[in-house]
């Protein structure tokens, strides 16, 4: 697999179709001479421009779909894959029609495992959604069908969906949301390895309104995945991701647009080194925050999901040890932030040194901010996020005891009213008994609200068991924020009084 890089769904323009050319020469390998050509690809983009997406990788194309729109009543679900592009002609599109008809899907073989299907599937809905369409139709191969002359089409199709025989295709949009509507006969003529025979897959649009009213495509609710993490020893770095990419699966499948994990939810690592010292081995767990950067990054693109990676150590090239962490946006980029405050404990028993940069990370759900734990007790920190429009704090946090705990619960929830912000809080639980100064874990991960009107009266939105391995799903909605700000029964924000007293950036804070 292809080292990952930036991310980006986009719209096909005419000048790609040199480089479209070649991605779909790689892609369709088995089919000589099968792409489509320059003329094909100008029509469909002046037909349809908002139907043709590609997806790109470091600006390079590595797949695309391909897509128009048909008065289906006209070719109902028997039809040939000639018959409803109009002999490729694509003149069968109508602005008029009621469905969105998939021509093509592919994806660069050495990206393929990395979910930038599930992409393009989604922009698809995405815009059926938006064109107010009641569905998506297309037909898809069953390359594997040649390899069981034995089985009929149906006898084929019912070992697929029972997982007793595994089809690249079918299996990947069965896994998409899509549904089998019927199998088609002679659907690509030339189709040796389907046999002849493609499966009518169907995506029905549960915001369809007939006769006709847009959806907005305006994103409000942001769903947060909090990983509750259990401290346990691991025989690696690969074992331990083995558990990070059980979380990260998890939230995903629960459609999350962000993951949370606790600091230093990688101190099991340290078991291997509790014959050092405290501050000896806490640096030897820094060697290992590269790769975990890019391990999280890898999955981040290919769940499609943004992960704030909790904290973890970082040596920097002076030899300082800090507390740091990652912002790992599902486009394959990534931002750093950094501890400002570190506690008497760290100071002493690791030699950590505080950072100086405080900053809000653009995202694709809107401007968030992250502070590690001890940072959230200081509420000028999220003040300045707030000034800089941060919707959604994030609050990785450790604490042992239960004291320790309430500090940081409490303080985050004073920061959601005083900020007019939702405040996401994770930690772990658990006893870490080889590793020296991480014996015992208490948390209880949560978000919490405002408290007025539009929200739960206590500022809870949703919480986890204490001390119990889970994770925690919940929605937050921006609009809110938005209504709070203006109409609220007090407007913490609005309200200040700048005249008396103002809150301002030291130097190092502006490096960034």
């Amino acid at each position: 697999m292809e080292e990952i890089g930036k991310v980006e769904l986009r719209h096909l323009v005419d000048s790609d179709y040199d480089a479209l050319k070649q991605t779909m020469i790689k892609s369709y390998a088995n089919w000589p001479n099968s792409y489509w050509t320059e003329q094909h690809i100008h029509k469909l983009l002046k037909t349809f421009p908002e139907g043709q997406i590609a997806v790109l990788i470091d600006g390079e194309i590595v797949g695309c779909a391909l897509s128009i729109i048909v008065k289906y009543d006209l070719f109902g679900d028997t039809h040939t894959y000639r018959k409803i592009t109009g002999n490729y002609t694509f003149d069968t599109h109508s602005p008029k029609g009621d469905v969105l008809y998939g021509i093509d899907v592919f994806i660069l073989p050495e990206y393929r495992g990395l979910r930038l299907g599930r992409r393009l599937y989604d922009a698809r809905k995405e815009l059926a959604e938006q064109r107010n369409l009641r569905a998506i139709r297309f037909g898809g191969r069953i390359p594997d069908f040649h390899k069981y002359p034995e089985l009929s089409p149906k006898e084929y199709i019912d070992k697929v969906k029972h997982k007793e025989i595994h089809d690249p295709i079918l299996n990947f949009q069965l896994a998409n949301d899509f549904h089998i509507v019927k199998v088609l006969k002679s659907y690509i003529q030339d189709d040796d390895e389907s046999r002849g025979y493609a499966v009518l897959l169907g995506w029905d649009n549960i915001y369809y309104e007939k006769p006709s009213s847009k959806i907005s495509a305006d994103k409000s609710i942001v769903r947060l995945g909090l990983i509750q993490w259990q401290m346990r020893l691991y025989a690696g770095i690969d074992e331990l991701f083995d558990q990070v990419e059980f979380f990260v699966d998890a939230v995903s499948g629960y459609k999350s647009d962000f993951a949370l994990f606790p600091e230093f939810f990688n101190a099991p690592l340290m078991a291997d080194y509790n014959h050092l010292s405290e501050a000896e081995a806490i640096r030897k767990l820094a060697e290992y925050t590269d790769e975990i950067r890019e391990r999280f990054l890898n999955l981040a693109v290919s769940y499609n999901v943004n992960i704030v990676t909790g904290s973890m150590p970082e040596l920097n090239e002076d030899g300082r040890l800090f507390n740091v962490g990652f912002l790992c946006r599902r486009n394959g980029t990534f931002e750093k932030y950094t501890k400002i405050h570190v506690t008497p404990d760290e100071s002493r028993a690791w030699g950590l040194t505080g950072g100086e940069t405080v900053k809000v990370i653009q995202t694709d759900c809107g401007p968030v901010g992250v502070l590690i734990c001890y940072d959230v007790e200081f509420p000028e920190l999220p003040r300045l996020l707030a000034q800089d429009e941060m919707k959604i704090l994030f609050v990785p946090f450790l604490t042992d005891t239960q004291n320790g705990y309430s500090r940081v619960r409490y303080c985050a929830r004073a920061r959601a009213i005083e900020n007019e912000c939702y405040v996401a809080i994770a930690g772990s639980v658990g006893n870490l008994p080889k590793v020296e100064n991480m014996d015992i874990q208490f948390a209880q991960s949560v978000v919490f609200t405002p408290c007025d009107f539009s929200f739960p009266t206590n500022g809870i939105k949703a919480e986890a068991t204490p001390n119990s391995e889970m994770i925690l799903v919940a929605d937050v909605d921006l609009d809110l924020l938005r209504e709070l700000h203006e109409y609220g029964a007090v407007r913490n924000l609005k309200d200040r009084r700048e005249d008396v007293y103002s809150l301002s950036r030291g130097k190092q804070s502006d490096k960034n």
